[in-house]
């Protein structure tokens, strides 16, 4: 489909050019993501091309300045695919992100433009460069080595293939989840069956009811309703109904992600082998603090060494109280055994004993204004920020909330 003004493709003319969320329509996604890639394959082209000897400037700056428009749509799309989804945008996603695989590969895959990036890099000690500007060379070389630029051709093919299926799966496997988490609700219609609940999460309930054009509540896995229910709701089958619930998504039926995460596991074993690493998780952790996986296998040893004795008096401690306050309890069945389905909700029984602590009294200190007022007192007294709301950013939900960031 092609359109006459696609306002992705056009100068935001906005406060701080933000995006235009009103004239953004999902369809001018697909033609958008095209133009954008085929823009920013010529100036990778003009790049490799450039019959100047390689410097810094025309090689490095002007590869980190390629795709801007790209990076653009790419961040808006996702953003709304990962905060506002729909089957639409879904749909999109499944057909751009082979796309964006492809073209990332035939980046880091380009014989040509890798010689001059590495001509740059071997000659970086002569180069006088800041701190930024190194930091950018080594990303830049190391984005090119550590993604297949020195395999042979039939490797390269290979991984391109990798990348290509490793981009549909894990989308898949995300959407797999969300459609598992929104296609679950739990509907009740008795209140006696939800004593111990706060009343705030009983007419979060209602109001989703209601709003489902139901009588009742309806409890969902998401969290701001799983948690609560967990926490406070006194029938245990009810909690083992949720909980199973939330444990087993995207693990059966149609949404299913047992083979995609086999899949998932394979594919990035095989790449990682393909790029000359022992598994998947080296290659991850080479640019992490960690920097090995038997690094982090020693450094997680050591926390359990340490914490295992403690966490398990810890669980002693709740399972006790817990078998000795259900035996006690006109509302809670004697327990036999202790379930993950108990440990929220004893524990927020043993904390009010124990130290006279309540998250419900507690709530009105934490309301969202208070949260968000206490994370920008944070970063004001840290980096000297402050933030100012404002009304003069487009939305693509009323909920939004924008603010003006300054510095002093």
């Amino acid at each position: 489909m092609s359109f006459t003004k696609n306002p992705l493709l056009e100068k935001f003319d906005t406060f701080q050019n933000t995006a235009p969320f009103s004239l953004i329509k999902e369809e001018h996604f697909e033609e958008a993501f095209d133009v954008a890639i085929e823009m920013a394959r010529k100036e990778i082209d003009a790049i490799t091309n450039n019959t100047v000897a390689p410097t810094f400037e025309n090689t490095i700056e002007a590869l980190d300045a390629s795709g801007d428009l790209l990076s653009r749509i790419s961040s808006i799309f996702f953003n709304l695919n990962s905060a506002e989804t729909n089957d639409e945008i879904q749909r999109i996603a499944r057909e751009v992100s082979p796309k964006l695989s492809q073209f990332g590969n035939d980046i880091t895959l380009n014989e040509s433009l890798f010689k001059r990036v590495k001509e740059v890099y071997k000659s970086k000690e002569d180069l006088d460069l800041n701190v930024e500007q190194a930091t950018l060379l080594d990303k830049k070389y190391k984005s090119f080595s550590r993604n297949g630029a020195n395999l042979s051709e039939d490797k390269k093919s290979r991984l391109r293939e990798i990348d290509s299926q490793l981009s549909q799966l894990t989308l898949k496997f995300g959407e797999n989840v969300l459609a598992a988490t929104n296609a679950y609700e739990l509907h009740l219609e008795d209140d006696s069956r939800l004593a111990g609940l706060p009343e705030s999460a009983k007419e979060a309930a209602a109001e989703l009811a209601k709003a489902k054009e139901k009588e009742g509540y309806i409890f969902t896995l998401d969290y701001p309703s799983y948690i609560p229910f967990m926490t406070y709701v006194d029938n245990r089958e009810l909690r083992k109904e949720l909980s199973m619930a939330f444990g087993s998504r995207a693990f059966k039926d149609q949404f299913d992600n047992q083979d995609n995460v086999l899949q998932i596991a394979a594919l990035r074993y095989e790449r990682a082998q393909l790029l000359g690493y022992e598994t998947h998780a080296h290659f991850v952790l080479e640019e992490r603090m960690a920097m090995t996986p038997e690094k982090v296998m020693e450094f997680s040893n050591d926390i359990l060494e340490k914490a295992k004795p403690a966490a398990e008096r810890d669980f002693l401690e709740l399972q006790n109280f817990a078998m000795a306050a259900a035996s006690k309890s006109d509302v809670s069945e004697p327990i036999t055994k202790f379930q993950k389905w108990d440990a929220a909700y004893y524990a927020e029984k043993l904390k009010k004993q124990l130290f006279e602590l309540d998250d419900e009294l507690l709530k009105p200190y934490f309301k969202l204004e208070n949260v968000i007022d206490g994370a920008f007192e944070v970063a004001n007294r840290l980096f000297r920020l402050s933030f100012e709301k404002t009304t003069q950013v487009d939305k693509y939900h009323d909920d939004v909330m924008t603010y003006e960031v300054k510095n002093e």
